[in-house]
């Protein structure tokens, strides 16, 4: 898989493990491993733009996911979509939950590939599947 990272959110972020957390993810969900995705790590001034521009909501979010193209087959290589995380709001979230940036950083990320994948959390039902397969898929990365 080609994960495109790019880094403008002046936060010192764990890229390689980011990197590898997509990479096991995209294995976990059983797709192409050469498939690609954009993971773009941003200030909470652009994520608050963008969560306006695309959400019509004010404020900075966590994370954003754009999907692009969906495999129609397992086997199929295609581009994912892309996933902006902004580090500062992850940093606050974290002290909340009461674990490391970091985690929330890898929490985020599976979130947003998850929801490129076309997980959602709308309603209940959805919410207990998504969130249970992203913290599987983060606690068996972990553990590798």
């Amino acid at each position: 898989m080609t994960v495109e990272l790019v880094n403008r959110s002046g936060a010192l972020v764990p890229e390689k493990q980011v990197c590898s957390l997509l990479d096991f993810g995209i294995s976990y969900m059983e797709l192409n491993p050469e498939c690609d995705i954009s993971l773009t790590f941003v200030d909470p001034v652009e994520m608050e733009e963008l969560h306006i521009k695309w959400m019509d909501e004010p404020g900075p979010t966590d994370v954003l996911s754009f999907p692009m193209d969906l495999p129609e087959s397992k086997k199929d290589v295609v581009t994912l979509g892309d996933i902006v995380i902004a580090p500062a709001v992850a940093a606050a979230q974290a002290k909340v939950a009461g674990h490391s940036t970091e985690d929330e950083i890898f929490i985020l990320a599976t979130h947003g590939l998850l929801h490129i994948l076309g997980y959602d959390h709308a309603d209940p039902d959805e919410e207990k599947v998504m969130f249970a397969l992203q913290s599987k898929i983060v606690k068996e990365w972990s553990e590798q």
